[in-house]
């Protein structure tokens, strides 16, 4: 589960099929650097994105490519 306080650049190297969750939000976290410093919560507040849904995005990219297992 993606918590609002993990490490953006954590998320992309466990998950990366949450890349196009972040693109679908405008935001390109896989290719900055101060991604492996931010927290989740900190990135989207800086960019104007409503974290609760994209916390709920996230965890569903992550849900339906685990259920492809």
């Amino acid at each position: 589960m993606i918590t609002r306080e993990m490490i953006i650049t954590e998320i992309i190297t466990k998950h990366p099929e949450t890349i196009h969750v972040f693109r679908s939000f405008g935001l390109e976290c896989n290719e900055c650097q101060i991604a492996e410093y931010e927290e989740l919560e900190h990135g989207a507040g800086v960019h104007n994105v409503d974290i609760d849904l994209l916390l709920k995005e996230l965890n569903e990219a992550v849900s339906n490519d685990q259920d492809k297992v």
